[in-house]
């Protein structure tokens, strides 16, 4: 029962080999020579000046999400124009084809105009 299993027991395995022998072989062979240059806070090239633990403003998130949720569907758009290739031989299904886009790019469209309407692209 568990042998199915083992494969990704062995890909668990090689992942973590990949991902901790650099590490453990850099920390081991390269030099280490620290001094206060190296350890002082760096921060936009200035000392830090205000707590660590302040607030942000909504805004750069609601910017940072909506800059992720479009380009993510920029990035569906391009799996769909090479299919629409196949779509545009089809007599009967290019239709469809540029309906389904039409649809997808309507709703990435309403998202904008309701991002836009409540002010979260609006930087003051």
């Amino acid at each position: 029962m568990l042998e199915g299993y083992f494969p990704i027991l062995i890909f668990v395995v090689v992942a973590l080999v990949f991902g901790c022998v650099p590490i453990i072989v850099g920390r081991l062979v390269g030099p280490h020579r620290p001094d206060p240059e190296k350890l002082s806070a760096y921060e936009c090239g200035f000392s830090a000046f205000e707590d660590a633990r302040m607030k942000f403003d909504v805004r750069y998130y609601l910017v940072a999400i909506s800059f992720i949720i479009f380009d993510l569907e920029v990035a569906y758009m391009f799996p769909w124009a090479i299919v629409f290739n196949e779509f545009v031989a089809s007599e009967s299904l290019w239709l469809f084809g540029f309906m389904t886009m039409f649809v997808f790019m309507g709703i990435l469209v309403v998202g904008f105009i309701y991002a836009w309407v409540k002010g979260a692209l609006d930087w003051e």
